[in-house]
């Protein structure tokens, strides 16, 4: 092997090497976990239309040509999230809850997982059904009041079927949301 090969070889194998730790950075960024979570003086338990752990909100069984529409929806149903526990406090206490969908649409709804196509699930921040929530903002909806000197409140919210196409097919709708609280 002559000279020039040898340093050839060596300036390239120099050149490459930041290349090499810059891949590496990348993939270390793009594995990152946060976690985040609050220390607060106030609890309270937490029910969705009183019950407590894995609540199932059932919505009316409706017909598809309810859903024939580009952005058509029915079936509104309210479910109501309460706090209890509480302390008693002088103020009064507002709490706000994020909802976390566990499969979501390109529109912020609750992706169905059920057998009915071209249906989603859309939250509404109260139950009248005149705002949607967009689940693509992990942010506190408004809602929970505990009054001065009560240890409880509640706040409805609603839940509807949605067609964006419009055109749903027939079939099992099913959908899922994680939620949290926030005292903050």
């Amino acid at each position: 092997m002559n000279v020039n090969n040898i340093i050839k070889t060596r300036v390239f194998a120099f050149a490459t090497l930041p290349l090499l730790f810059s891949s590496v950075a990348i993939a270390d960024s793009a594995n990152t976990i946060t976690f985040k979570g609050e220390v607060t003086e106030q609890t309270c338990e937490v029910s969705v239309n009183g019950v407590n752990a894995r609540p199932v909100v059932l919505l009316p069984t409706v017909s598809k040509s309810e859903l024939s529409q580009p952005g058509s929806f029915a079936g509104l149903t309210t479910f109501t999230l309460g706090v209890t526990g509480c302390t008693a406090s002088a103020s009064a206490l507002d709490i706000k809850t994020i909802f976390v969908a566990n499969n979501m649409t390109a529109l912020g709804n609750l992706a169905n997982t059920g057998t009915a196509t071209d249906v989603e699930l859309q939250l509404m921040t109260d139950g009248t059904g005149t705002t949607p929530i967009d689940l693509r903002n992990a942010t506190g909806i408004a809602g929970i009041s505990v009054p001065a000197g009560s240890t409880s409140g509640e706040h409805d919210y609603g839940v509807r079927y949605f067609s964006a196409a419009g055109g749903a097919g027939a079939g099992t709708v099913v959908g899922s949301v994680q939620y949290a609280v926030s005292y903050l």
